[in-house]
């Protein structure tokens, strides 16, 4: 069965997208720690990060920096944080998400709860800073 990621890169399921190229996409979470809050995922479905093939491990990397870029354009931040669990959903993913204070990389925290209005904007406003 497709994972939820493999459902959204079929286009089955929407998302709230930011930037997309052969290998990757990226998506605002829809329970984000932190306003801009992304996930980068390669549109291979590898559930482990490390079995990705390396071209695609490298471009899954070169992707998320280009995307942590146009979120910091948009999204008042010090700098963009990178986690990566892998146990949450059985196919690889980087979060991207801006940081004021080491305290805003804590995925214990309750999530933000966001308008479906507000997610489109802010997606729109970081796909406008995407730069392939």
């Amino acid at each position: 069965m497709p994972s939820i990621f493999s459902r959204i890169v079929s286009g089955e399921l929407p998302c709230y997208k930011v930037a997309e190229n052969d290998y990757c996409l990226a998506f605002l979470d829809i329970n984000p720690i932190k306003e801009g809050h992304t996930l980068v995922i390669p549109k291979v479905e590898v559930d482990y990060i490390f079995d990705l093939e390396d071209k695609i491990f490298l471009e899954l990397h070169l992707f998320a920096k280009k995307v942590s870029h146009a979120i910091k354009k948009v999204v008042p931040c010090l700098r963009i944080g990178v986690a990566v669990i892998g146990l949450e959903v059985p196919h690889a993913h980087i979060h991207l998400i801006p940081l004021t204070s080491i305290h805003d990389l804590n995925f214990a925290k309750p999530k933000l709860k966001l308008t479906s209005e507000h997610m489109n904007e802010l997606a729109g406003k970081i796909a406008r800073n995407y730069v392939p």
